[in-house]
């Protein structure tokens, strides 16, 4: 059965592509797969990756690299005015994961990378800029831009604003619902606990939690920590 399956899957998926016949192509594909993490294996059957029927691609400037898995109910959307999502080799969206582009921004993920589920990156005003080999866990939220907070109007009329383009740094590790705020630098190889807010540069090798997060120690330090 094991076999039968695996021969099933890769008949499917030599016709996957970004198109509505290559969607379907890699819906039927996963029929006799489990969700999630067991599905995972399929983008590595075809250059094109995978693309989960749910999911939701809304964008004119998306480019994929090789073996990309994108999740059920995964949205890529593009804004007036957003520039590109770009995802390098053997990156994978887990499901309810955003990545939204509007005037002025845009957004990378290098090779290697992952965001867990309900992960949302927005990128307007500046980009977003993600290494190789980052981990983004669960229900983290990276937005590069703010609202303008000038008292004469309300917020909802006032321009967008931003610090500065968002940048994570390759092998950083970022925890679960950790929020990141535009104008920071996560350093490479840089572990950010779960729950913190980042609102100013992180060195590389550091680990740092809280809100606002702080370096507590370098991850070359004796002194043993979970970041969640």
């Amino acid at each position: 059965m094991k076999r039968l399956k695996k021969h099933w899957a890769g008949f499917w998926m030599r016709f996957a592509g970004t198109g509505r016949a290559g969607r379907l192509a890699m819906a039927l594909a996963a029929v006799c797969f489990p969700p999630h993490y067991r599905r995972v294996g399929l983008a590595h059957l075809h250059p094109n990756g995978y693309i989960a029927w749910s999911a939701i691609i809304h964008h004119t400037r998306l480019i994929l690299g090789k073996s990309v898995f994108i999740d059920d109910r995964c949205m890529i959307f593009q804004n007036n005015g957003g520039g590109s999502v770009e995802l390098a080799d053997n990156v994978y969206l887990y499901r309810d994961t955003i990545v939204e582009t509007g005037e002025g921004g845009w957004v990378s993920v290098g090779a290697d990378s992952s965001l867990h589920p309900r992960c949302q990156l927005n990128a307007y005003v500046e980009p977003i800029r993600i290494g190789r080999g980052v981990m983004i866990a669960a229900n983290c939220a990276l937005y590069s831009y703010d609202h303008g907070t000038v008292p004469a109007e309300p917020v909802r009329l006032q321009p967008l604003v931003s610090r500065g383009p968002i940048t994570i740094g390759d092998d950083a590790w970022i925890g679960t619902g950790t929020i990141v705020l535009s104008g920071v630098t996560v350093g490479a190889g840089a572990v950010i606990g779960a729950g913190s807010v980042v609102t100013r540069d992180i060195p590389p090798g550091a680990v740092a939690v809280g809100n606002p997060a702080r370096v507590v120690r370098m991850r070359g330090d004796s002194a043993a920590a979970s970041s969640g």
